[in-house]
């Protein structure tokens, strides 16, 4: 069963800061690959950030320094921490899941959260 929940989206004043989660069911979590993308309007579908189960983190250039992507195993949940957020950062956000880190043909994907970064 492959079930992927987002919340934490909201607005902010540019240079604020959110934390959005994910909740993944226990299948989901401990077999594969996590990420976080971004849609603005008008805009292609990009992956902000992404781990595995081995750990190791990426980040877009654009968004380096300023989120963290997490896990916490004991609640099978992905989070983003996004600080110092620009009007840029503007998008709806999606939690991607991935058995081999293919997320766009053979991944699941959650319904998204906005996030609005206000001048």
């Amino acid at each position: 069963d492959v079930q992927l929940v987002e919340s934490g989206g909201g607005s902010v004043q540019a240079g604020g800061s959110l934390r959005l989660s994910c909740t993944a069911s226990a299948y989901t979590y401990s077999r594969g690959c996590m990420a976080w993308f971004r849609q603005a309007p008008g805009e292609e579908r990009e992956e902000v950030a992404s781990t595995d189960l081995l750990g190791p983190t990426n980040y877009a250039d654009s968004v380096k320094g300023r989120f963290t992507i997490s896990r916490d195993n004991a609640k099978t949940t992905l989070s983003l921490q996004l600080n110092s957020l620009k009007p840029e950062d503007t998008a709806m956000y999606y939690c991607a899941a991935s058995f081999v880190c293919d997320y766009f043909t053979k991944g699941y994907w959650g319904q998204g959260t906005q996030v609005t970064v206000l001048t």
